[in-house]
């Protein structure tokens, strides 16, 4: 497997021209894609940031001076800043290479230099890359990546209060966990108060909850907001992880065939539905049109969301004036305090980040104080999400939050860390694949040709095959 999934990252490399025909990819912790330039260089997209203070604990070989953080945006940039770099010494230097996550850029970027780790000088080797769940096995299941526990030092006790399912995503065929998150990613169903209340007649979370407890109620309430004019999703794509984080089987299976899981057909079918009917805006996620349907001019019932998106994505959509423009975050400005949430029709998770050691690595000491700090401490994980209102990777601090009188002004006072501690609890990872992003992107990809009526649902479906097989030769269709 290991040598398998080797030749899957050369293959990639190799690959990297053709893939700019895969669709756009939803980046799981910022409002919009990244929009950082590109250079020719093998360090493009680089920003150096350097920190100073106390020395950590570190294994008996000497440090190196340059800690290499590979990333596609700039989140994990910050949590490192706001909640480590104090603790990193003043002779060590952090360099951060940035390279935008769409089209597999980032993908191609990392596979091109971890084929370099072993002939790269010190203050080029990878420390630190950072990887989605989407794609996780990919680098996970390969000698690239260092065993936490056995290689980084982590120990159960340390680890032990972190969510299960964010360590399968993470754990290779041989049962070794290759890396860790400071973030859990449970979804819920956000809607706006106001709508629920003009088509439901409440905009209580439970009373929601309940006339939204299963997709036939879904339908009828979408049907309902119709009727009073407004839209129960904004596009094509809002429900789709909801449907394709409740597979029973994994897109690629042990003879490389490509399989179509049942239940995401039914994505297509509820969507063509919606789009037929009016139910929806036409919109794609992350375009100028859903989020302004976010927003205080917005006619739309609500957004499946996870933990990032409420407070990363949301907030800022449903300001009038935005923070650039000297707007704040509070009741007035746009449609802040307009929103709740409620479990929805079925559990889901959507994204997530997690930390890997690079093979090669000369920091093993830092990674693992990094490591403890920013996923294992349970201090700094209840204030991650106190001050940033994130879901954090640490189940104590989280249902200690849940059970306190913890609001969030953004949702009408609403403790949405009690919701979000119920629907972690039911995510399942059975069923990922190292294929899991390419694939996911491509399907929403063929199908929208279908929902605008362009194409029929064959043509669409052999759309997806031909585009999958560009972006993995190796896979079959059916």
């Amino acid at each position: 497997m290991k040598k398998h999934m080797s030749l899957l990252l050369a293959q990639v490399l190799l690959l990297s021209t053709l893939t700019a025909c895969s669709g756009q990819t939803a980046d799981s912790s910022t409002s919009t894609p990244s929009t950082l330039d590109q250079q020719t260089s093998t360090n493009r997209d680089t920003k150096t940031t350097t920190s100073e203070t106390t020395q950590p604990d570190t294994t008996d070989s000497e440090e190196g001076k340059t800690l290499v953080i590979y990333a596609w945006n700039e989140e994990f940039q910050s949590r490192f800043n706001d909640y480590y770099a104090s603790k990193l010494p003043s002779d060590i230097n952090v360099k951060w290479v940035i390279t935008p996550n769409q089209n597999n850029q980032y993908q191609n970027k990392l596979d091109e230099d971890l084929l370099k780790q072993d002939a790269a000088t010190k203050d080029d080797k990878i420390d630190i890359f950072l990887v989605e769940a989407d794609y996780a096995l990919k680098y996970v299941d390969t000698e690239y990546t260092l065993d936490v526990k056995k290689d980084i030092g982590l120990t159960d006790a340390d680890l032990v209060d972190q969510y299960t399912y964010t360590q399968k995503i993470t754990t290779d065929s041989n049962g070794a966990l290759k890396g860790v998150s400071w973030q859990a990613t449970p979804g819920l169903f956000v809607y706006r108060r106001s709508i629920a209340k003009d088509v439901l007649g409440t905009d209580d979370p439970v009373e929601v909850q309940a006339a939204l407890s299963d997709w036939e109620k879904f339908d009828a309430v979408a049907e309902k907001s119709a009727a009073k004019g407004y839209k129960m999703l904004s596009g094509f794509d809002d429900s789709y992880r909801t449907f394709s984080n409740n597979v029973s089987t994994p897109w690629v299976g042990s003879d490389n065939v490509i399989n179509i899981d049942d239940n995401l057909m039914k994505w297509v079918d509820q969507t063509k539905t919606y789009t037929d009917k009016g139910y929806n805006n036409k919109t794609s996620l992350w375009n100028d049109g859903w989020a302004k349907d976010q927003g205080p001019s917005g006619d739309v019932f609500g957004f499946f969301y996870s933990t990032w998106g409420i407070n990363f994505t949301l907030l800022g959509n449903s300001l009038e004036t935005p923070i650039a423009e000297g707007g704040k975050e509070e009741v007035g400005n746009g449609i802040f305090g307009d929103y709740a949430v409620c479990e929805g029709p079925q559990a889901y998770y959507w994204g997530g980040t997690w930390i890997c050691a690079a093979k090669g690595t000369d920091n093993l000491g830092t990674i693992k104080d990094v490591m403890l700090t920013l996923t294992c401490d349970s201090d700094t994980m209840k204030q991650i999400t106190l001050d940033t209102q994130d879901y954090t990777n640490n189940k104590a601090a989280m249902e200690e939050i849940g059970a306190s009188d913890f609001q969030s002004a953004f949702l009408g006072g609403q403790n949405h860390i009690k919701l979000f501690n119920a629907s972690a609890k039911n995510i399942s990872m059975d069923n990922i694949s190292p294929y899991d992003q390419g694939l996911n992107e491509s399907f929403q990809q063929a199908f929208m040709d279908y929902f605008n009526g362009t194409v029929t649902k064959d043509q669409a479906l052999d759309n997806f095959y031909k585009d999958a097989l560009i972006k993995y030769p190796e896979l079959k269709r059916p």
